[in-house]
């Protein structure tokens, strides 16, 4: 049940389809191989009251941040994170080169014993 919560600065709605990022992310964080797809969650937040290193409002910023339950070794974490981490890059490259955007990535493991969880999306995949 990984999730994938975008934040970012209103602005960069100017710079970025974040439907197609969601989409993208979705697609990079299952290639990994550490994230089973009916899990995987992507969503994004715009925050519209912001004020980024000197004030200016052209900065803009985006904030990833990835929840997993527990359960994958160090290594295999820090390679998804990477991974993921380069296709948000990737993605951002043709915004990156034309404004002032922050770009941060942040995983962390959800203890198990305190996040309960149930869905039927399993029950409802196409078979393929």
């Amino acid at each position: 049940m990984p999730h994938f919560s975008i934040e970012y600065s209103a602005n960069l709605e100017e710079m970025v389809d974040m439907a197609a990022l969601c989409d993208h992310l979705r697609q990079a964080a299952i290639a990994t191989g550490v994230f089973p797809m009916p899990g995987v969650r992507v969503r994004a937040f715009r925050a519209d009251h912001v004020s980024i290193a000197d004030g200016n409002p052209k900065h803009a910023f985006l904030d990833l941040s990835i929840r997993l339950r527990g359960g994958r070794s160090m290594e295999d974490k820090a390679r998804a994170t990477q991974e993921v981490f380069d296709a948000l890059t990737s993605f951002m490259a043709p915004a990156l080169a034309k404004h002032s955007i922050a770009l941060s990535v942040e995983m962390r493991d959800i203890n198990p014993n305190l996040s309960p969880k149930t869905g039927t999306i399993r029950d409802h995949l196409k078979e393929g």
